[in-house]
């Protein structure tokens, strides 16, 4: 078992869609998760306005692949989006941190996803890069565990 004195590395992960490990990812940006604030005084109050909670918001995750064969169950996922069939296309999603040894680490697990864009590859027959496609999912909230 490797030391956990130290924090995990950035560079293992993987996503899970419905509790199934679907794919790997070469990056994988988890959104921020924050809390709007409203301020309100009477007027009988002190001069400092109060703080006071409103709405949760959860930015977008955005995530990176080379382009395979296994590629095509994201865009049918983001298909059914553009067919109006989003209570088909919500779906319970994990990002999973790996360890060293490719055990499962924290994992920052999200409700109610769904792909809303997706980015096909830029191609050059001119290079060698890697076709590079990419997905943005929105979600309606995030918890981290283990």
């Amino acid at each position: 078992m490797p030391d956990r004195h130290g924090p995990y590395r950035n560079q293992r992960f993987l996503l899970e869609i419905d509790g199934i490990a679907i794919a790997g990812f070469s990056t994988a940006n988890i959104p921020e998760n924050s809390t709007e604030v409203i301020e309100y005084r009477e007027g009988n109050d002190p001069p400092t306005p109060q703080k006071l909670w409103s709405l949760n918001n959860f930015g977008n995750i955005t995530l990176e692949k080379g382009t395979t064969d296994d590629s095509i169950a994201l865009f049918e996922w983001r298909k059914l989006v553009e067919q109006g069939k989003l209570g088909e296309a919500r779906r319970s999603i994990a990002i999973v941190v790996l360890d060293e040894e490719g055990n499962a680490g924290p994992r920052f697990e999200c409700k109610n996803a769904w792909v809303r864009q997706y980015d096909a590859p830029d191609l050059d027959a001119s290079g060698s890069d890697v076709a590079i496609e990419s997905i943005e999912i929105a979600h309606e909230g995030m918890e981290r565990t283990a």
